[in-house]
């Protein structure tokens, strides 16, 4: 049999499973949409950084509904939610838990901290000193605590959402790259438009209520979910899209980008290309699909990289970002 046909044959029977597995997302979304009006894009994101097993960083002014939605996202998927609020003068135990002793019993018994849910919001992460950072960005990255001389696994599925106001410098900890690379995705969020807030204004003024989410699938559907995305079919010539976008950030001179050198002192990590491949695996997993296609990659790219990428200090005195990096080598780099 032609080798050829034979993929077209997998492909077909793949598409049929992703079909089959990603009918749940329109359920999610469906529910998510009762308590969140707009930030579409954001909810997409949150799904793709739970479906891949990635972390998320939300970036926006106060009000933009991140605590509601991952909060909603939680009642969605009957998941244990924990909010743990950023100040200067948290300490690392009280995130991650610590050891009590009891005089009655003469012995040490373990209290755990807040950490110990599947979806933990980390609101104004850079309001904390590092060592409550370096904490929690250890959880983040080994799934597991230690307590004395105890480790403790962390639950399935386990997402962290961490938030950063841009607005206030005053007080604040700015993560250090290294840090931020532990995110899978960094979206910044923008204000909704005026039909949006007219319903947002409306929903709240309802004299019959919020609306509530009902719970329709359960954190072993996530993990079960999870694996199937790992078998979202990607090309080799996918592959070498993502090589090169990652590349290009750290040689774009071999990319025709040499106006751009003197703009970025570092490109991406292997993380980023780690990071890029199965977000866009998971993207089309969302969009019901069995391959990865050029658009998926597209599409999540900014959100993966626009923390990855080191900006020097001509690049801040002319204005220009991460994100008109990105948007170059997008339009640079070949499509296949």
């Amino acid at each position: 049999m032609d080798s050829t046909l034979t993929t077209n044959v997998d492909i077909k029977a793949l598409n049929e499973e992703i079909e089959r597995e990603s009918a749940f997302i329109n359920l999610l979304t469906l529910e998510m949409d009762k308590v969140i009006v707009g930030q579409k894009y954001m909810v997409e994101r949150l799904l793709v950084a739970l479906l891949a097993d990635g972390h998320i960083l939300l970036e926006g002014v106060p009000g933009l509904a991140k605590t509601l939605a991952i909060k909603t996202l939680s009642e969605t998927i009957n998941a244990a939610f924990s909010r743990i609020q950023f100040t200067p003068d948290l300490l690392p135990a009280d995130v991650v838990g610590t050891m009590i002793y009891n005089q009655k019993s003469d012995e040490f018994s373990v209290k755990k901290g807040p950490i110990f849910s599947n979806f933990v919001l980390a609101d104004e992460i850079n309001r904390a000193p590092a060592k409550v950072q370096s904490a929690l960005l250890e959880a983040m990255q080994e799934r597991q605590i230690t307590l004395g001389d105890t480790t403790f696994d962390l639950p399935k599925p386990f997402l962290v959402l961490a938030t950063q106001n841009p607005v206030e410098q005053e007080g604040t900890y700015p993560l250090p790259e290294a840090q931020v690379d532990r995110f899978m995705l960094k979206v910044v969020l923008d204000y909704p438009k005026k039909e949006e807030e007219k319903l947002i204004i409306r929903q709240h003024l309802n004299p019959t209520g919020k609306q509530q989410p009902n719970a329709v699938i359960s954190p072993e559907n996530i993990l079960k979910a999870r694996e199937v995305v790992k078998k979202v079919y990607m090309d080799e010539k996918i592959e070498k899209y993502i090589i090169d976008i990652v590349f290009a950030t750290r040689n774009p001179k071999e990319y025709g980008l040499e106006s751009f050198a003197n703009y970025i002192s570092f490109g991406g990590s292997p993380r980023a290309s780690i990071s890029l491949a199965l977000a866009a695996k998971t993207y089309a997993f969302i969009k019901r699909r069995g391959y990865v296609i050029p658009e998926d990659v597209r599409a999540i790219c900014v959100d993966v990289m626009r923390h990855r990428i080191g900006m020097t200090y001509e690049a801040e005195a002319e204005n220009i970002t991460s994100l008109d990096v990105i948007n170059e080598i997008l339009n640079r780099v070949e499509v296949p």
